[in-house]
């Protein structure tokens, strides 16, 4: 039988990450909560009952097995799922207080301030500078002041250094790498409070990879980072928090540090060292 363990401990008080990183206080209300939150595409249940607080200017990592529902978390935190004709919800999503899946949620608004980083780079086919700032457009901002909203966007996705002498250029002329921070500094361009990532560096090298995270760090500073993540490594570099899902639940939450070096769920330990399947 298995050796029962104490439960988890959240880790609020403890001074770095699993990382090594100085966390920010986390004397914050959560920025996200879930309650009782299910999601069905069509007859199919992917989401039971998920009840989840995310806390501000931290990243928490998703993890589990392809199929478990983590984008599907994901994307109900800005109601992407809303897309697809067959999503039905239950339960209360609130962000900042207020329950997003309400009657009176102007959804427009929302993904607004719930910004979205897609698995693979999805510049659109315009210029570089026009790729930042198309969202400030569409939401009013005068001309005079789309410059300055570029340049503060790219510096803030680590990219103005690289791309400042050829604003012009078509974003596709950018790498990999390079287009999905462009992809980031577009979600900044209209000061989101939270950020998703669903799998960013995916489609990456090592080296843009090792971009994107460090830059994730510096985002969780002004932003609430939620990352969707296959890659156990990247998980326990870059989050504070940690969610491991399987089969639409979540079967375990808590700071990194505890959900790697002290798992409570059979699920999470077998998944952590190898032996899940």
């Amino acid at each position: 039988m298995r050796e029962t363990k104490p439960p988890v401990t959240l880790g609020l008080d403890d001074e770095t990450t699993f990382g090594g990183q100085v966390k920010p206080s986390y004397g914050s209300t959560d920025i996200v909560e879930f309650s009782g939150f299910n999601l069905w595409y069509g007859d199919k249940h992917v989401l039971k009952d998920i009840s989840l607080g995310i806390r501000s200017n931290i990243v928490t990592a998703i993890m589990g097995p392809s199929g478990c529902g983590k984008s599907s978390l994901l994307r109900s935190i800005n109601r992407i799922n809303d897309l697809i004709p067959s999503c039905r919800t239950s339960g209360v999503v609130n962000v900042k207080g207020e329950n997003i899946y309400g009657p009176d949620v102007d959804v427009y608004e929302l993904r607004k301030r719930v910004g979205m980083v897609f698995q693979k780079p999805n510049p659109f086919p315009k210029s570089i500078y026009d790729n930042v700032a198309y969202g400030p457009r569409v939401h009013g901002a005068p001309q005079e002041e789309l410059d300055k909203i570029v340049e503060e966007s790219l510096r803030g996705a680590a990219l103005w250094g690289e791309v400042s002498d050829r604003l012009r250029e078509d974003a596709f002329s950018l790498s990999g790498g390079q287009q999905q921070r462009l992809c980031i500094a577009r979600a900044l361009a209209v000061e989101p409070d939270i950020i998703l990532m669903d799998e960013p560096c995916s489609a990456l090298d090592p080296i843009a990879t090792s971009k994107i995270e460090g830059l994730m760090r510096q985002l969780s500073e002004r932003y609430t980072v939620v990352l969707v993540t296959h890659n156990l490594q990247q998980a326990a570099r870059v989050s504070e928090m940690t969610a491991f899902m399987y089969l639409g639940e979540v079967k375990e939450f808590g700071s990194t540090k505890d959900v790697f070096e002290n798992p409570q769920n059979e699920l999470t330990e077998n998944y952590i060292t190898g032996k899940f399947g």
